[in-house]
């Protein structure tokens, strides 16, 4: 068997959070293009046609879920019902997430600071307990959380301190879930991407290009991310090549965060 052949995941099916645009859509991309079937929830109907068709263009089967994930209740229907309608699930990506509002702690409300959370934290542990859950029952999955560079490192010029907040608790809740879940062949590991030219960023960078051009010059490979970057990491741990890595942290930020 050739060792390419690990990191093929033809008949499995992915669950995926946020999967319509960004990072979640070149994730959703490549583990379709390694052979998964994938679920994908979004707020946007287009989008999530645009990336559905483009999956099924692929050969594989896409279905598409419109969700409001940050809302915890509608987050635990659109995961029950996706695991009844279109499961079982072999792979689950909480990707779903943002900073959103940068405004400062001191201006920050708590009921906006809950809705963030819910946004960040909440909707993981939802789709963890719901579709990792029945990844338990089965006995095996791969659940892989999105953190952030920011879960380590606080974010410069820059408000929105719930996300560093989230983002922090979602790498321990992913260590957590290996340790608990790890005797039924369940694994979870944690993306911690830097900063990556998705459209949020991109209007930052129309909008605040020091911010963005401060990261790059930070960085020592002096550049940001492409969003297709990240598909193939996410492939490695979707796949059995990772079949041995549970509970790690991995970083992804063109070293921004060696220094």
């Amino acid at each position: 068997m050739s060792v390419l052949d690990r990191f093929r995941l033809t008949g499995r099916r992915l669950f995926i959070t946020g999967g319509s645009r960004g990072l979640g859509r070149e994730m959703a991309l490549a583990i379709a293009d390694a052979g998964a079937d994938v679920a994908l929830t979004g707020r946007d109907p287009a989008s999530l046609e645009r990336t559905a068709a483009d999956i099924r263009a692929l050969g594989r089967q896409a279905w598409t879920i419109q969700a409001d994930m940050g809302d915890p209740g509608i987050c635990e229907t659109a995961c029950g019902r996706a695991l009844a309608a279109h499961g079982p699930f072999d792979i689950l990506i909480n990707n779903v997430g943002g900073r959103r509002d940068p405004a400062p702690i001191r201006d920050m409300g708590v009921a906006r600071w809950r809705e963030l959370m819910d946004l960040n934290l909440t909707s993981t542990f939802i789709c963890t307990k719901v579709i990792g859950g029945a990844m338990v029952g089965r006995g095996g999955g791969r659940i892989i959380n999105i953190a952030s560079i920011n879960a380590q490192v606080a974010g410069r010029n820059i408000g929105g301190r719930h996300y560093e907040a989230a983002k922090a608790a979602v790498v321990q809740l992913t260590r957590a879930t290996a340790a608990d879940w790890a005797p039924y062949g369940v694994t979870a590991n944690a993306i911690c991407p830097g900063v990556f030219m998705t459209e949020p960023n991109q209007r930052w960078a129309r909008e605040r290009p020091e911010v963005i051009e401060g990261i790059a010059e930070r960085t020592p490979m002096g550049i940001t991310g492409a969003p297709e970057d990240i598909g193939p990491l996410a492939v490695y741990l979707a796949s059995d090549a990772s079949r041995f890595m549970t509970g790690a942290v991995l970083v992804i930020d063109g070293g921004y965060t060696l220094w």
